[in-house]
Order: C-alpha cells, then structure tokens, then sequence
C-alpha cells in the first residue's frame, strides 16, 4: 500500500457534497495522480475529470511545470486540455473535476472556460487558492460559468502529501 493509499483510508466528506462510492474512487484517481507528480520531483498536485453520463474517466493529468518548463502546467490546466482533446470540444458542461487541491485563479478560469458541472477538490490553499481563497473566481461578475464546487475531500490525504512534499524539499 502507498505512502497516500493508506491515507484516503481517512476520507472526508464536507456538507451537502453529492458524494457516492464511485466519487470516492474518482479522488482515489486523483491522489494517484499526485503521487506520480511526487515521485517526479513536481509538486503533487493531480486531477482527473470524468464525464458524468458514463461515469468514465476522460481525462487524468498531474502537474509538469517543471518537467515541461511550462508555468501553466497544472494538473488542471493538461486534464481540461486533454479532455477537451478527447470529447472534440472546448466546453465541457457533462463533467466534472476531482483535484487534490483548491484550484489556483488561472486554473479556476479554466475551469469556468471549459463549463465544468462540478468541481470537487481535497486540500483547501489559503495561500493560492481561487475558489475558497484569493480571488474567488467563481463569485466574480466576470466569470463566465460557476460549477457547484465541493471542497474538502479526502482533504486529510492530499493535504499530508504536499506538506511532506515541502518538508522535503526544505
């Protein structure tokens, strides 16, 4: 069992999430996907987006800013590119996002770009967050879309992975 497999054993649901086993599993993905971005030396940061009619994964990325020298490459930004690759269209309003933490401003501009339905995020960023934090993308009269967003899951396993990424690299 891996470093982070053991951890979603403390699975958090926040209020009012529409949470069922099969969401679980989809931020189970997610974590794995952070775990490949760690071992890679990149913050661990990962994120699938599922198309909510078929329950399938169509899209599953982790962050590679500095493996592509590439400042936009979250794990966020690649999933919505790759999904869009995938479904032959930039919107994206039958799916929905897992990520291991709160999506940053540009990654919630993305977000409300692609038409996301849902967004469901584990480790809450006080720091860069855009959606719970900072600028609050999703509350501006500018933004274009707002997906229901549910923070908080799992938020135990994905906060510990980055907090031991960081320690490390200290």
């Amino acid at each position: 069992m891996g470093y982070v497999q053991h951890l979603t054993k403390t699975f958090m649901r926040p209020k009012f999430a529409p949470m069922n086993s099969a969401n679980n599993n989809f931020m189970e993905a997610a974590i794995l996907e952070a775990e490949n971005a760690f071992e890679r030396g990149e913050v661990p940061v990962g994120c699938v987006i599922v198309d909510s009619k078929s329950g399938e994964i169509i899209a599953r990325a982790s962050n590679r800013t500095e493996e592509l020298d590439d400042p936009t490459a979250h794990a966020e930004m690649l999933a919505i590119r790759d999904a869009s690759k995938n479904s032959g269209s930039a919107r994206l309003p039958q799916c929905d996002m897992y990520v291991t933490l709160e999506p940053c401003p540009m990654c919630a501009t993305a977000i409300s770009f692609a038409r996301l339905r849902r967004v469901y995020f584990g480790a809450y960023d006080p720091k860069s967050g855009g959606v719970d934090h900072g600028p609050r993308i999703f509350e501006q009269s500018s933004c274009h879309h707002k997906p229901e967003v549910y923070g908080g899951i799992s938020e135990t396993a994905c906060g510990e992975m980055l907090k031991t990424f960081f320690r490390e690299k200290r």
